[in-house]
């Protein structure tokens, strides 16, 4: 629960609160690079449209599984009564490297934070053997008016090698609310589509609860063939963090309820802090890490500041010699034909804002880039 205190110093915050430095209260253990992580987290549902053979059940699939991915995704990994914390804003160049085994096959991930100014992290998550990978990238917008708010910008696009099919995946944007009442709570809003290249729409419908009606972290969705709207194949209703319903049509025969409370995480796999590189997330940050879990919020505002400083001084030291930081895993582009080809009336890629469109560097990874991943240079040492 948070303080008096801590609820006016959060309401006194206004403008982009992107690249804020948060009281250390608000702050979860995490960076926001970790983040993508948690569309692995129930693997089997990940890994299931690469093997249905029925086009309409794999869009259904795709559903499901970017559904049940939202609550853990939304809450940090954290249990609800904990509320939800600020990730650590990521620095220029930060890593998150993972994997998940399960059904006899590797499903990895590769998170790279690839602009500071913006902030934008892209990442990959794929499993060969399925022949599966989701690939995207977002900044995050976040302004403070009454309730905090986070706008996305950014995509990500999901491809099937069996089918040689896409799925243009949406990003929502949040409304973390509860600030008066001093438990923070996120709200999804607003109307998102995935769309499939195989000829089929998801439309889903975020909604809260509001002052005297609604419900919490509400969502319904209908998946339909994208010529003909009126006629649902699949419908999906019930809330994000609690438990959703599957039925035929327009809501017919119940075809699965999920209680998404007690869905199996499959367990990460992620290398010792002694055998992580220096940019990987959980190393850069474990000070900060320790301390928030001691509470000691004079320690994680030291071991912050540690980190931030360098990469200022880093930031400065580049300018001077005339030196642009290089991605290792992700490049910029100018365009996303998947995107243009699925993308609904009204959506563009946003890219001046997100300093290009990220694509996953897949050559580079398969020729293997070896540890340290960029030499004698370490992110808290401040200097080239």
């Amino acid at each position: 629960m948070l303080t008096l205190e801590s609820i006016q110093s959060i309401a006194a915050i206004s403008g982009d609160l992107s690249n804020i430095t948060a009281p250390p209260f608000v702050l979860a253990t995490q960076s926001t690079v970790e983040f993508p992580a948690y569309w692995a987290e129930h693997t089997s549902h990940f890994l299931a449209p690469a093997s249905e053979p029925d086009p309409a059940k794999r869009a259904l699939l795709v559903l499901r599984w970017y559904l049940t991915s939202l609550k853990n995704q939304q809450y940090g990994g954290r249990d609800e009564k904990e509320g939800v914390k600020k990730p650590l804003n990521a620095f220029l160049g930060e890593l998150f490297l993972a994997s998940w085994d399960s059904e006899e096959s590797t499903t990895r991930l590769v998170s790279e934070q690839v602009s500071h100014h913006p902030p934008v992290t892209a990442c990959c998550l794929w499993n060969e053997e399925k022949g599966i990978r989701a690939e995207g990238y977002t900044r995050q917008e976040i302004t403070f008016s009454g309730s905090v708010n986070v706008k996305q910008i950014g995509h990500a696009i999901l491809h099937l090698d069996t089918y040689d099919e896409d799925y243009l995946i949406p990003l929502p944007n949040v409304k973390v609310k509860g600030i008066l009442s001093g438990t923070l709570y996120p709200e999804l809003y607003g109307q998102y589509h995935i769309v499939s290249s195989s000829g089929f729409v998801a439309e889903i419908d975020f909604s809260g609860k509001g002052f005297l009606s609604g419900k919490k972290n509400g969502v319904d969705a209908t998946l339909y063939r994208e010529d003909d709207k009126n006629n649902p194949l699949f419908t999906v209703s019930g809330q994000w963090n609690y438990q959703i319903m599957i039925q035929e049509g327009d809501g017919g025969a119940e075809i699965e309820a999920i209680d998404v409370r007690s869905l199996a995480s499959t367990p990460m796999l992620v290398d010792s802090l002694e055998e992580q590189d220096d940019w990987e997330s959980r190393k850069v940050w474990a000070g900060v890490i320790a301390a928030l879990n001691e509470g000691d919020m004079q320690k994680t505002v030291d071991e912050k500041s540690k980190v931030e400083e360098a990469q200022r001084e880093l930031r400065k030291m580049e300018e001077s010699k005339g030196v642009k930081w290089e991605p290792l895993f992700f490049k910029s582009t100018t365009g996303d034909p998947v995107f243009e080809r699925l993308k609904q009336s009204g959506q563009g890629l946003q890219s001046d804002k997100t300093v290009g469109v990220w694509k996953f560097d897949r050559e580079r990874w398969e020729k293997g880039v070896e540890k340290p991943f960029h030499g004698t240079l370490r992110p808290e040492d401040g200097q080239l």
